[in-house]
């Protein structure tokens, strides 16, 4: 089922939440900007600038979480981000095979949409898939410390662009 904000003229963008909106690795003496937010007990540093990007990409994108969260995605994040749709979340079956433990259900709701992707956790098999799909895929990788960043966001952003103009 599709989320009423999505456009399928538009690029999906699937959004990993750890070492990408909440950040973590960083100095606990120096932490970056953020809100801490306690989930099932868990503390995350939810980062300052996530609402500002997401808000920014969600204009070129259709937003899909990509997050072991789940569901706790759209529980935790969406209101608190500010977000004016409810991305919709993927689900993950069992790793199979020797591929990353996203790449099927990234594959399975993607179908043959371009897309991009952050994440902090991308391996070889990804690099493979996204050079293989015979849509335009973009992987951008962020530093768990760091997280959504803005030349990240210019990044998607120009890779949006292209879309629209190809």
């Amino acid at each position: 089922m599709r989320d009423l904000g999505e456009r399928l003229d538009k690029p999906l963008l699937f959004v990993d939440i750890d070492g990408v909106i909440s950040l973590f690795g960083f100095p606990p003496a120096a932490p970056p900007a953020g809100t801490w937010t306690s989930v099932d007990g868990v503390p995350h540093l939810i980062s300052a600038a996530a609402s500002g990007h997401l808000l920014a990409l969600a204009r070129a994108f259709d937003l899909v979480w990509c997050s072991g969260w789940e569901e706790k995605a759209d529980e935790h994040l969406t209101s608190a981000l500010g977000l004016p749709v409810r991305p919709p979340f993927l689900t993950f079956p069992p790793p199979a095979g020797t591929g990353h433990w996203k790449l099927a259900a990234v594959e399975r709701h993607a179908g043959r949409r371009p897309l991009a992707w952050i994440d902090d956790a991308f391996d070889d098999s990804c690099d493979a898939w996204a050079a293989a799909r015979d849509a335009p895929t973009l992987l951008v990788a962020t530093e768990p410390a760091v997280g959504l960043a803005d030349a990240h966001v210019a990044r998607l952003l120009a890779f949006a662009r292209t879309l629209r103009r190809g």
